[in-house]
């Protein structure tokens, strides 16, 4: 909302020297956010002149420019040569001369310049290079505006551009504030300057008193129970003459507060608008037939708009109807067959009061926002559309000659009246922490137009007509704490209660992150959403389409489900890199999949009422709405991992570094693994290992398909790893190992065994560290050998071991016995024989 500070004035006692800093202090001390300073961008000498004489001089453009004598006053030069193109002024004209050195919006500074022959002293200017409107066809003539000041007067005072605008942030909860009276009202509260209510004076008999012009409302249909409208008043101003100029001081005022200057007519019922909050509707009155009618739209009746627009329409939406059909969008935008034009002699003015959620629908519906449905889904004053009424039709009559006709108008409504609210003592000083005495209470609540009486215990409210926001204990507890000053609330942390913070599922999910961040790679968050032809290929094994959770209103239509893997969008934010030049890429995430059960329907089967909360049953009910979500980890590898420098060639990544990043996150959650050569949909056949931790299966690790990373736009090898980390967590938590560290030194040998290729070096490991147990403290595989020497269908494997003793240090010949223990269990289960 933007407050000019000379209208500001008007209502509340702003002190002379106070600055738009000064203003917005005291706003912002009751509640609201500042925003910005307006004012007009332009700077003197800007001054009154008179046209003493002019020489029409045609040009070889074809355009006539005037050489100009115009008298600028004794104290800035007397009479100066100024051209001018425009042809709207005569002899005698007293107008606007900005002489060199002044500077207008743009910036456009002003100079003496040669120009068609003649040295310009300065310029003569338009409305719209002023900045008072967007007529540009002629200069301004003061005569139009009804002044008539004297020769050298300082034009920036006399058309009141050397006004401020102040703008503060207003709330939604607030919108009594979308008002130079409510603004007036709110700097009241912050300094105690008197306040003069531009909305009293409405008279309840004359405004409810159906009579003249017919009006009716016929609501069937309305929203919540609500009537689309609750207060209609009508009246009519005769034989006004629209041609005749907006004064200065409003179209500054309009202008400073962001609204354009339209017309006289128009420009009176903005003006009330920010002046009561009241938006105000003008119609044609000899462009309506018959009377109005409020009332629900027929499902895909049809409306043109002021702005020009065919509008389709909905059930919902409410009318202004005449005996035609819609005439306006009620409460958003008004019709263009009855809109005020040049030719509009008569005005029919309506002041209305229209149901929030109603506005609100239609011009979200239309997206149409509007400053009056700005107003309107806020709420007005239901009080204040008679005053609002009286004062444009006094406006119009004032200053566009028209006549008000006492006798035709009418007015629609139903007293006004509002529940007490009940406010116990004790209540404010116990919800907000500040110890406020009883006066504090009642005079902060009377402040700001509160009715307040005492009772047993505590005090009866009613709050004024304008704050639609009080409606309970609380917020007048609230209105208290802001009244009485935001400063008086301590500033104090809460304590934390002992034993709380990370869960220990929480503490898991940060190391494994922070161990694959130290191990070089990068979290890379994405959105989870898919297609189901991606769920397929890597959320199952086999790919086989698995059931998909498909959202009703996806973000993209084009990836509609949510996701059963991470793998699709690690492959797209791939691609997304490599796009970009960045082609050695060691990515991870952490994130939720969702795998709904087959057979189960999933999604909410009704919403529940709102400001109540959920019974046991309704909650259980919700649960069961939302299918499976389990948090995985997944990492991708590709490019190289170490690049080409001085001395070293670029290495590549391969699969060893995928199942190193599956072994750095095993052993960042505190669990042992072993792979299982597996086979998947998307991942290499030969390159691919099931992820077994205590037997359970946790995931896979694997290189993708030349041609799945084809269709990914993709180069070269892809490494990738998906991890349940929700499984991970839970087996690590069900282990509990506590053993103590040996101070003795460990015993290192290694051993190569001969075995069948289809046998997993996994398992030769595990029957090493099964039959050297328990001074085998550790085996590595080293190197996986298939070449000559070996008989053909076998490969001989090589494991670094290392052994250690907890009460001693070991001897060579004891090493070679627990080693020598392993191969025989080895040799048991597989035919296992050391290679010579």
């Amino acid at each position: 909302m933007r407050v000019p500070l000379s209208w500001l004035r008007e209502y509340v006692d702003v002190p002379a020297d106070a600055t738009a800093d000064d203003v917005l202090a005291a706003l912002v001390s009751v509640g609201f956010e500042e925003e910005d300073v307006h004012r007009f961008e332009l700077s003197g000498p800007i001054v009154v002149g008179e046209v003493i004489e002019f020489t029409p001089e045609p040009q070889s453009n074809g355009k006539t420019i005037r050489w100009c004598q115009v008298d600028v006053g004794d104290e800035h030069g007397g009479v100066r040569g100024i051209v001018c193109g425009a042809g709207n002024f005569f002899p005698g004209d007293k107008v606007v001369v900005t002489l060199p050195g002044s500077v207008l919006p743009g910036p456009f500074p002003i100079a003496a310049r040669k120009t068609y022959g003649h040295v310009s002293d300065g310029m003569i200017a338009s409305a719209k290079e002023l900045g008072l409107g967007s007529e540009h066809s002629g200069i301004l003539r003061l005569v139009d505006l009804g002044i008539d000041a004297p020769v050298g007067t300082d034009a920036i005072a006399l058309l009141g551009l050397d006004d401020i605008a102040v703008e503060i942030n207003v709330t939604p909860d607030r919108g009594y504030a979308l008002s130079l009276r409510g603004v007036a009202r709110e700097y009241s509260h912050a300094t105690g300057a008197d306040f003069r209510d531009p909305g009293t004076g409405h008279d309840d008999a004359v405004a409810r008193t159906p009579s003249g012009f017919p009006i009716a409302v016929d609501d069937r249909a309305p929203i919540r129970g609500r009537q689309g409208a609750t207060e209609f008043v009508a009246r009519i101003v005769r034989d006004v003459d629209p041609s005749r100029p907006t004064p200065p001081w409003m179209i500054t005022r309009l202008s400073l507060a962001g609204i354009r200057s339209l017309g006289v007519l128009i420009d009176i019922t903005n003006y009330v608008m920010l002046e009561l909050g009241q938006p105000i509707h003008g119609y044609d009155l000899d462009r309506l037939q018959g009377g109005i009618t409020v009332r629900r739209a027929e499902e895909g009746e049809k409306l043109e708009t002021l702005d020009g627009q065919v509008r389709t329409l909905s059930a919902e939406d409410l009318l202004i109807t005449d005996e035609s059909g819609p005439i306006g969008l009620a409460g958003v935008m008004g019709g263009g067959p009855t809109e005020m034009s040049d030719a509009t002699r008569n005005v029919l003015i309506e002041a209305a009061t229209f149901d929030q959620v109603s506005i609100a629908r239609t011009a979200r519906r239309h997206k149409l926002p509007s400053e009056a449905s700005r107003r309107f889904e806020r709420g007005v004053d239901p009080l204040v559309p008679y005053v609002a009424a009286e004062r444009v039709a006094s406006l119009m009559v004032e200053l566009a000659g028209g006549t008000l006709d006492t006798e035709l108008g009418g007015a629609l409504g139903a007293p006004y009246r509002r529940d007490p609210i009940t406010l116990p003592a004790g209540f404010v000083s116990g919800l907000i922490g500040v110890e406020y005495t009883d006066d504090e209470i009642v005079s902060a609540l009377r402040l700001i137009g509160c009715t307040v009486d005492e009772r047993d215990g505590g005090w009866s409210v009613t709050a004024p007509s304008w704050r639609h926001d009080l409606s309970d204990k609380w917020t007048l507890a609230e209105e208290v704490a802001r009244i009485e000053g935001y400063d008086r609330i301590p500033s104090v942390l809460p304590t934390p209660p002992s034993g709380r913070g990370l869960t220990s599922a929480q503490q898991g999910r940060r190391r494994v992150a922070n161990a694959l961040a130290a191990a070089g790679f990068v979290e890379t968050p994405s959105f989870p959403f898919t297609t189901e032809d991606q769920n397929a290929l890597h959320g199952s094994p086999s790919g086989e389409k698995l059931p998909s959770v498909k959202l009703a209103n996806p973000l993209d239509g084009l990836a509609p489900f949510l996701r059963r893997s991470l793998v699709p969008a690690m492959l797209q934010v791939a691609h997304r890199n490599v796009s970009r030049g960045i082609v050695d890429l060691a990515l991870f995430e952490i994130g939720t999949v969702f795998l709904p059960k087959p057979g189960v329907q999933y999604g909410t089967p009704s919403v529940p009422p709102l400001a109540v909360r959920p019974d046991a049953a309704t909650l259980t009910a919700l649960d069961a709405s939302i299918p499976p979500q389990r948090r995985h980890v997944a990492v991708l590898l590709t490019g190289h991992t170490v690049a080409k420098q001085p001395g070293q060639v670029a290495v590549a990544a391969d699969l060893a570094d995928a199942v190193d990043a599956v072994r750095v996150l095993a052993g960042a959650a505190g669990l042992d693994i072993e792979l299982v050569q597996a086979q998947r949909a998307a991942l290499h056949p030969g390159r691919t290992a099931r992820v077994l931790a205590g037997g359970v299966d946790i995931g896979y690790v694997g290189e993708v398909l030349p041609a799945v990373s084809a269709d990914a736009d993709l180069p070269g090898r892809v490494l990738v790893a998906e991890l349940d980390l929700d499984a991970m967590l839970d087996l690590a938590q069900s282990r509990v190992v506590a053993a103590s560290l040996s101070g003795f030194p460990a015993a290192t040998q290694d051993v190569s065994l001969v075995v069948p290729v289809d046998v997993a070096a996994g398992a030769v490991r595990a029957a090493l560290l099964e039959g050297g147990a328990p001074l085998l403290e550790g085996t590595r595989l080293v190197d996986d050998y298939r070449g000559p020497g070996l008989a053909e269908g076998t490969k001989s494997l090589t494991f670094a071991l290392r052994f250690r003793a907890d009460d001693r240090t070991l001897t060579a010949a004891e090493a070679t016995e627990a080693k020598l223990a392993g191969v025989a269990v080895a040799a048991e289960r597989f035919g296992a024989t050391i290679r010579d």
